[in-house]
């Protein structure tokens, strides 16, 4: 089985399905038309880019005049927390998150803080988790937003999005949730979960890379984020990305209507592989909620090995997974996110994450079962630490 690639990478990325390629083909050749043309071949696109964006709508609950598209979930997040802050300094300069939220969404809050913004970024427990009391504690009299994520790219927790949701409405306060891992994933309901602003990526679900969309609730204004022509309703300059747009609405659609039949298959990948590992490899920990998780996310710190050790072993056995998130997968620092949750540096360094996704197997899960424990064991005989503790397991 070695000559064959085991992709357990899907919090990163997800191949582009068949039916999602088959809908995009025509737009880069036959139906070529800019959407903001008023000839026939660009009305086409145009109608298009409109069906699309209800599909996106209906996915969340929302209206597809609330539906504006973007280059990406990063540029999502972007726009929400940038556009927010611009449009409502003058009512306040606080805006609250947590200390586990994605890259993009830090470092948009490094900046206004650089711009004269206080941020609070609220700490987690070990399972990942906010709570909705401490969002209420940290309501202030100039709080402007607060951004909490639906679901943790990293240790895949999910957050009580509903009941932040009712605590921000209640206090007066806009709410957004970086919804890149949500969605797909979980069902969601925008209007129920009184969510103002809500950020997603098509790549996330089978659909293809370059394209997100960023749902902001009627009556809420903020700023263009990029400027220029009159594209997405003179919010956002660009000529449209008709075929991702295309691409878009067609992997939203298949993923809201195999929604339970998805899940189930990852709850099942991810029990069977937590269970396996625990039962196989001594001093290991899951990392994140045990249940309220994305269905296929396990995390898991293996003590006394390296993680990136790890993933270069599994490579050669052609298995693909993760030591975090993709986006600082660069870099030598141990996850922002698993400090948070309390990991020492030296346990988290030696963290493995694994995403299962659509094309994934139950022949899979055995083969991860045996290779894992037979690479970390390798490992730790490398390990002066282990030698010190391995016989007291």
């Amino acid at each position: 089985m070695e000559d064959k690639t085991v992709y357990l990478d899907h919090a990163a990325t997800t191949y582009v399905k068949s039916e999602v390629f088959d809908a995009m083909k025509p737009y880069f050749s036959e139906h070529f038309g800019n959407a903001s043309s008023i000839y026939s071949l660009g009305r086409d696109s145009k109608k298009a880019v409109e069906e699309s964006r209800e599909k996106v709508a209906n996915a969340i609950g929302a209206e597809p005049r609330e539906i504006y598209f973007t280059g990406s979930g990063s540029e999502a997040d972007n726009w929400a927390l940038k556009g927010i802050a611009a449009a409502f300094k003058k009512k306040g300069n606080h805006i609250i998150t947590s200390a586990i939220e994605h890259p993009a969404i830090m470092s948009s809050c490094k900046y206004l803080e650089g711009e004269g913004f206080e941020i609070t970024y609220l700490p987690v427990d070990s399972d990942g988790l906010v709570t909705p009391e401490q969002v209420r504690d940290a309501i202030r009299d100039n709080t402007i937003l607060i951004s909490i994520m639906f679901a943790n790219n990293e240790i895949g927790t999910i957050q009580p999005i509903k009941e932040i949701g009712a605590i921000a409405k209640e206090k007066g306060v806009l709410f957004h949730t970086d919804a890149v891992q949500a969605v797909g994933n979980i069902r969601i309901d925008v209007k129920e979960l009184n969510v103002d602003l809500l950020s997603l990526s098509s790549h996330k679900f089978y659909g293809p890379k370059g394209i997100g969309a960023l749902y902001i609730k009627k009556g809420i204004k903020i700023p263009s984020f990029i400027h220029g022509g009159q594209q997405e309703r003179g919010k956002r300059a660009s000529t449209e990305n008709v075929p991702a747009i295309i691409g878009l609405g067609k992997a939203i659609e298949i993923a809201t209507e195999n929604l339970d039949e998805y899940n189930k298959k990852l709850t099942e990948f991810r029990e069977k592989t937590i269970e396996g590992l625990f039962a196989k490899v001594p001093y290991i920990r899951l990392n994140g909620h045990r249940h309220n998780r994305l269905p296929g996310n396990v995390n898991i710190s293996f003590e006394f090995i390296e993680g990136e050790s790890l993933l270069l072993m599994l490579d050669m056995k052609g298995i693909c997974g993760s030591s975090g998130s993709a986006c600082s997968s660069g870099s030598l620092d141990p996850s922002h996110v698993l400090l948070a949750i309390g990991l020492p540096h030296e346990i988290a360094h030696g963290s493995l994450r694994l995403t299962f996704g659509d094309e994934n197997t139950h022949e899979d899960v055995d083969y991860i079962l045996e290779v894992i424990p037979q690479m970390v064991r390798k490992l730790r005989d490398m390990s002066p630490l282990w030698e010190a503790v391995k016989d007291k397991k």
